[in-house]
């Protein structure tokens, strides 16, 4: 009575599994679980040799689980009283052992081949340095001297929940980097302070950025839309907030955008011989500050306490302008302030005095101000 029992527990357990395999439910997120295709040529190639390796992979799970469960149902004691007595069989390890060479063999050839296609180190049509920083993105076009930084322009509201969260939340910047459709765009990946990654997976792209060296990575977009990717490299408490945008488009509007960055930069060095105002530096100071320092300083300038100092009320904010400029310009060795002087003499002049017109440091300090002049001239060699 009991085996019939166990016999139909096993048949029931059977018919269950059998059926949750069938099951329309049980493949109705497949496809967001599998690896997704992506935008280029590339990324469909390293697509379609993720899924042959994955039906090997299955073909070989099938067989050896088939041999492993038959092997239990068929010499179980009760078929086979007497055990046969045998040590080995020569054939079957040669076999063993020459399949399974032969299994990785015939995954390593298109592997290898795809491989050589991705880390083609050749220069591409366009060539944009991608430097990373802690937190956000500099991009720098080789052939048409454009440079700019991508920073994170999510709400902050957002991210303290103030407000319900967008459509791309975490995944939105102030600046996204702009390819022309069908051009073959080399990308020169490395970072300034720690290790980052630049991941973009509809490009097939994943690259670290390391402080001293250069990777490079390629692709060739087609189809004109936006493509979204974000740093993979544990970089820091802002690790999550510096996304990738890639804006693809055509020929045509490539070079109006172009034209339209190179004109930008013109009056921004114009910006550095024109006579400034107490308030015209403080409200372009503000934005700088929100974007760059309000994550270690705070909105208030009080720092975090124990890791990042406070800015009001300090003595070299409030009293020492030439140490202001320093600290930006250098960073401060040994302490999580690294150097900014990729801004502009603008963005710095501006920044600088912000902080030391605000949080009532004027009142208590010298109450100067920095204008851009003193940033080149800090530029200038000493002699």
């Amino acid at each position: 009575m009991l085996l019939n029992l166990f016999n139909k527990t096993k048949r029931n357990i059977f018919l269950l599994a059998l059926f949750l395999l069938v099951s329309p439910f049980m493949h109705a997120d497949w496809f967001a679980l599998n690896m997704t295709r992506g935008s280029t040529d590339i990324s469909n190639e390293v697509f379609e040799l993720h899924m042959l390796i994955f039906w090997i992979c299955v073909a070989i799970g099938v067989v050896v689980f088939s041999v492993m469960f038959y092997s239990m149902w068929a010499h179980t004691k009760e078929k086979n009283p007497v055990p046969a007595k045998f040590h080995e069989n020569h054939k079957l390890e040669i076999a063993w052992t020459i399949i399974p060479f032969l299994i990785l063999i015939a995954m390593a050839v298109p592997a290898s081949k795809t491989l050589v296609k991705i880390y083609d180190d050749e220069a591409g049509d366009i060539n944009i340095q991608v430097t990373g920083y802690q937190w956000k993105w500099q991009y720098r076009y080789l052939e048409d001297d454009v440079s700019f930084f991508s920073n994170l322009s999510t709400d902050l509201d957002e991210i303290y929940n103030l407000v319900p969260k967008g459509e791309n939340y975490l995944q939105e910047v102030d600046e996204m980097v702009v390819i022309p459709a069908g051009k073959k765009v080399r990308f020169l990946i490395t970072a300034n302070d720690v290790i980052h990654s630049w991941w973009l997976p509809a490009f097939a792209i994943k690259q670290d950025a390391i402080p001293g060296f250069v990777n490079t990575a390629w692709t060739i977009v087609d189809e004109p839309g936006i493509y979204r990717g974000k740093c993979t490299e544990l970089c820091g408490k802002n690790h999550g907030f510096m996304p990738i945008v890639v804006k693809v488009v055509e020929q045509d509007e490539y070079d109006d955008w172009v034209f339209t960055k190179k004109q930008e930069a013109i009056k921004l060095a114009e910006l550095t011989t024109k006579e400034w105002t107490t308030a015209e530096l403080i409200e372009r100071g503000e934005s700088i500050y929100e974007v760059n320092c309000v994550a270690c300083h705070q909105t208030s300038g009080q720092g975090i306490t124990g890791i990042f100092p406070a800015l009001a009320g300090s003595d070299i904010v409030m009293n020492n302008k030439d140490r202001n400029i320093e600290i930006l310009m250098e960073g401060v060795q040994g302490a999580a302030m690294n150097s900014f002087s990729y801004l502009s003499e603008v963005e710095l002049a501006a920044v600088i005095t912000y902080t030391r017109q605000s949080w009532g440091n004027a009142e208590k300090g010298d109450g100067e101000i920095v204008i851009p002049k003193d940033i080149v001239d800090y530029k200038e060699p000493k002699i």
